[in-house]
């Protein structure tokens, strides 16, 4: 009879402590259950904006109908911090090629306004045209005369129309809606720079200043490091700066096994054997570049290069 009631009183006591854990356990697992709740509500919360938001404005957007090139062009325009248009002060221009907002335009106005801060107060403050592509092979290429090269860019041979157009229509437009000075800068990388060379080569007044990066002289097998031009010869007197700057980039497409840093360097040569003391001719290697990495580092290095360091504003 003990040995019943014993029995009796362990088995109430094992219940009421596994109802005890039951409950603990619940409560434990509730607990887990909001904890998890919570966290999951905060990886999916949508941030609300606020109805007193901006949008972030880099520059202005500008079309211009080309009847050179027969179509409407987009540029994207950088204007630099106090620019007013009511007032006195003018500002060089750069002219950047593959100037979309999806190519180089926004880090390319980055670095102008980078050295225009008045602790580094490098570069003048600029006013930045982006032209945006529309068929860039065919504006920045001349006509070959080698059937391998049309395979490779069929619609090929523009870049007379194209030069045409920064000249008889894309500076003036500018230059009449713009507050600027009579300085222009061009920027071109890869079939970029290819145009940027051939119009150093062929019309060298229309920039004061050069950029050329990766240049692809490669096309029509280097015919530009043979061509004669009007700044090789002696009666040249206009001051114009010549940044050439290129990686390690190896073989080029086309024929002649040409070697993409090897021509660049040529070209270099061509532009130095100048018989006018106001042309500038400098030639950087980024050996740590390659033809994808390298056009923000070269113009980084061209700024620093092609203007005369100015004294830091405290």
């Amino acid at each position: 009879m003990n040995v019943f009631i014993f029995a009796t009183k362990a088995f109430e006591c094992l219940g009421r402590n596994l109802n005890h854990l039951i409950k603990s356990m619940k409560k434990y697992l509730f607990l887990v259950f909001l904890f998890i709740s919570f966290i999951s509500k905060g990886q999916h919360k949508t941030v609300a904006v606020s109805k007193e938001s901006k949008p972030f404005v880099l520059g202005v957007i500008e079309e211009i109908q080309s009847s050179q090139l027969a179509e409407k062009r987009i540029l994207n325009i950088y204007l630099p911090e106090g620019y007013q248009q009511n007032d006195t002060i003018t500002y060089p221009v750069l002219y950047l090629l593959d100037g979309s907002a999806d190519e180089d335009f926004i880090h390319i106005a980055g670095l102008v306004q980078y050295f225009n801060f008045p602790w580094i107060n490098t570069l003048p403050k600029t006013i930045v045209v982006g032209i945006a592509n529309t068929n860039r092979k065919r504006d920045f290429t001349f006509k070959t005369s080698l059937e391998s090269d049309k395979k490779i860019i069929p619609a090929s041979g523009g870049s007379d129309k194209f030069i045409a157009f920064l000249e008889q229509e894309l500076q003036p437009f500018i230059e009449k809606k713009y507050k600027t000075k009579p300085v222009k800068t061009i920027i071109g990388q890869s079939l970029g720079g290819l145009l940027a060379a051939e119009i150093l080569l062929k019309k060298p007044s229309l920039f004061s200043t050069y950029i050329i990066i990766s240049p692809s002289l490669w096309w029509d097998n280097g015919s530009l490091l043979a061509l004669n031009s009007e700044i090789l010869k002696p009666g040249y007197k206009k001051a114009t700066s010549v940044y050439i700057g290129v990686g390690k980039e190896g073989e080029t497409p086309g024929t002649g096994h040409r070697i993409m840093e090897a021509d660049a360097e040529k070209f270099a040569d061509k532009i130095k054997r100048i018989q006018c003391s106001d042309v500038k001719v400098f030639f950087d290697f980024l050996p740590n570049e390659n033809h994808a990495t390298v056009t923000h580092p070269a113009v980084f290095n061209a700024f620093r290069i092609l203007n005369p360091a100015v004294k830091s504003v405290d």
